[in-house]
């Protein structure tokens, strides 16, 4: 074989090589139209969900500049200054009919959004892409403006014409931050975990949820917990040796020890309600504004209890906060992966505090 020959049948070999190379890469990754349709099933998609037709009723009909920053495409590239506005604010109300396009995090402004403000003032820098996530998963509230209501007022009698305040729903990135965020309430004197570092190719939201689909893949999981098969299994994961709800068992997940104390709590709250209030409450997660007076005092929230005529209104300081909390971890159900101690440590200083003034069952109960 000639030199040029042999030239031109190496030549061919590499352009064959690179371009094998190429199809396994290409296969490895989601296709344009896989990543689509994963979108299209996930809640950010959902176009009958509340979160998005909430507002089609109105006259006229739009979002409200304070909720069309998470409730609309039109709110969250205003915010960013995509659409040639003011950055880092909502400038006016939002179109009604859209949810998180694919533009909504797929424009010319996000890739330089690195930066998070919290209700609480703190400032989180040198994100990635998660920022864009952390932002419409911070909540509405915080240690701040719970002490804004609540500073200089006896602790134990109603604040007039206050209602709950409510942390708003799914605040993972306010869990995951912990005390550099402030989103929990946190009591004074207390000290609380900061940011949960999960290993370290792991501390992204979009590390462990698919940027599209928002869904866990258990194999992810599994090299370091290696119960993780699937999905439910999440639920059984544990690192810590420490009993935290006292009942004995160290092979049960950190979820059920959370758990355990959400429950504790709720009971403290209803015990503080009746001997220190004089009036029952129960808690119902589906109906707003949370929590009705318990009028048959079951715990429970009957459909006949469920009607705002019916709710809770006796809020003093140490119900509110403690309730708060209760709604804090209660609605964000991936807590236990996010910040279990943070969680753990709300949870366990809110009963600790209504136990101050009435009988609240923490026998074994240990904090983070």
């Amino acid at each position: 074989m000639t030199s040029k020959n042999s030239l031109i049948a190496l030549t061919v070999v590499f352009v064959l090589g690179i371009a094998m190379i190429g199809l396994r890469q290409q296969s490895a990754r989601a296709s344009v139209w896989e990543l689509s349709n994963q979108w299209a099933e996930s809640a950010h998609a959902d176009r009958a969900s509340e979160s998005f037709v909430h507002w089609d009723a109105e006259d006229p009909p739009s979002v409200p500049v304070g909720c069309a920053l998470c409730h609309s495409y039109y709110g969250f590239v205003d915010y960013l200054g995509a659409d040639g506005s003011t950055p880092g604010k909502v400038d006016k109300e939002a179109k009604i009919g859209s949810v998180v396009e694919c533009g909504t995090c797929h424009n010319p402004a996000a890739p330089s959004y690195r930066a998070v403000e919290f209700p609480s003032g703190a400032r989180l820098t040198g994100l990635g892409y998660e920022a864009l996530c952390m932002t419409c998963h911070h909540g509405r509230e915080s240690t701040v403006s719970l002490d804004w209501r609540t500073t200089d007022k006896p602790d134990d009698a109603p604040i007039e014409k206050q209602g709950f305040v409510n942390p708003h729903y799914y605040p993972a990135s306010a869990t995951q931050a912990g005390a550099d965020a402030g989103g929990g309430y946190q009591y004074a004197g207390q000290t609380y975990v900061g940011s949960f570092l999960h290993a370290e190719d792991m501390r992204t939201c979009i590390s462990c949820h698919g940027a599209h689909s928002l869904k866990i893949d258990p194999q992810t999981c599994s090299p370091c917990h290696a119960n993780v098969v699937a999905g439910t299994d999440l639920r059984d994961v544990r690192q810590s040796k420490v009993d935290y709800d006292g009942d004995g068992d160290m092979t049960e997940g950190i979820a059920a020890e959370i758990k355990a104390l959400h429950a504790g709590l709720y009971e403290a709250i209803r015990a503080y309600a009746m001997d220190v209030l004089g009036k029952p409450i129960a808690y119902s997660a589906d109906s707003y504004p949370y929590f009705f007076v318990d009028t048959n005092d079951d715990g429970q929230v009957q459909a006949e209890e469920a009607q705002n005529a019916n709710r809770y209104v006796l809020w003093s300081p140490r119900l509110l906060r403690a309730c708060y909390n209760h709604v804090f971890v209660g609605k964000d159900p991936g807590g236990f992966s996010h910040n279990p101690k943070y969680q753990l440590q709300l949870l366990y200083d809110s009963a600790r505090d209504l136990g101050q003034v009435t009988v609240v069952q923490m026998d074994g109960w240990i904090r983070p």
